[in-house]
Order: C-alpha cells, then structure tokens, then sequence
C-alpha cells in the first residue's frame, strides 16, 4: 500500500480547482467547497475539510480458539488500507481527494509555504489563519511553528527565502509596507523574528491603513 503523501502526489486527475486570490479568501473558500461537494463522495470531502483525515488505528489478527471457545487474537499492529470496510476505504480516499483539491487552488508561494501538510484540514486551517483577518502577533506564532516543524523533518531553507516568504505572505493591509520592510530591513541578514518586532512597532498603522483604503474604495 502507498503512504497518504504519495497518494496526494499522485493523484492529480480532477480538473483544476479554483485558484486562490489571496486578495478574495472568502470567495475562494466558498467556490472550493462547492467543487469539493460536486466530487464523488463530495460529503465526505467536506467532512475530511471541516474534522481531519480518518484515523487508520490499530487492529488484531485472530489467532485460533481455545478449547474453551475463547478466541485468541494476535499483538496489536498498525491496520492498513486493505483492513478497511469499503465504507472506510471511501472516508480514506476522500481524505486524499481534499488534499489534492485544496493544495491544487493554491498560488505557488503558498503552496510552498505549507505544503509540508498532508491532511486537508490542516492545510485549510492555515490558509484561513494567513488570509482572512490575522493579526501580526498571529501571523508569527503560525510563521515560526511553520519554521520549526520545518527544521523537525530536517529541511532547511536560506535565511533570505525564509524572510521573503514571512514578509510576502503577510495579511492585506501590510502589502504597502512590505517595500520598506525590504528596504528597511535587509533580509539577507535579518531574520523572521526580527523582521517580527520591527512590524509589531508599526501595527496601529497598518491597521489605520487599511480602514482607509477600505473606505475609499466604498462607493
């Protein structure tokens, strides 16, 4: 049997789902949910969305019967895909099928960003946390255990792609601040928890910023 992550890389035959606008994060939820639901066993993947993946468990092999009728079972072991019912198979593979469709609706920069995930609801919880209203002290909580769980499965990243990728996926209304980040603060030398306490400093006003722009967009 195939692990889950490679189910998720090999399996790609849906046709694409919508593509996330980091600037429309409710609209996209909404479309993707929709075409998660017109997938076979659409429930499913919603449930595996909105609860997490099924949980393979444990299971015993029967050994034999005593003399006395008791049966006698084998230690337990890790159970497998082809230890499912066929009702548990369908929970399963609808497991995989709403990782690929989230991950396929991302942008290249997010992907990259969490997709070291293997379970929908995880990968879905992280977009919400990143796009739809996190404040900054938020924002780094999830950036640095991100970088940790990162540095826990031995991958690294340069320093300068760590920085650019906390300062380039930033919640909206710090888009105008991250040119004098950048300038400010160099990112080849920084890193993300100093690039954190600069922005901390200016969090009022990015707050501020947006309720502007916010009202001059209004008709």
């Amino acid at each position: 049997m195939s692990s889950n992550s490679d189910d998720i890389q090999a399996a790609g035959s849906d046709t694409r789902p919508p593509m996330l606008d980091r600037t429309d994060y409710e609209s996209w939820s909404q479309r993707i949910r929709l075409y998660g639901r017109g997938k076979e066993n659409g429930l499913l993947i919603l449930q595996s969305i909105d609860q997490g993946s099924f949980k393979l468990g444990t299971t015993r092999n029967t050994l034999g019967t005593t003399p006395e009728g008791s049966v006698l079972l084998r230690p337990e072991r890790a159970r497998t895909y082809e230890d499912l019912s066929d009702t548990k198979k369908k929970r399963y593979d609808a497991d995989v099928r709403a990782t690929n469709i989230v991950l396929q609706g991302l942008p290249k920069d997010i992907y990259k960003l969490i997709n070291h995930n293997i379970e929908a609801k995880s990968i879905w919880d992280n977009i919400k946390m990143l796009l739809a209203g996190e404040n900054i002290n938020e924002y780094y909580v999830r950036f640095h255990k991100l970088v940790n769980d990162m540095r826990n499965i031995i991958m690294t990243m340069p320093n300068i792609q760590l920085n650019s990728k906390f300062v380039n996926n930033m919640s909206p209304e710090w888009v105008r601040f991250e040119p004098v980040v950048k300038l400010n603060k160099g990112l080849k030398e920084t890193n993300h928890e100093q690039l954190y306490s600069y922005l901390k400093q200016h969090e009022k006003h990015a707050a501020h910023s947006l309720g502007l722009a916010s009202a001059a967009s209004c008709p």
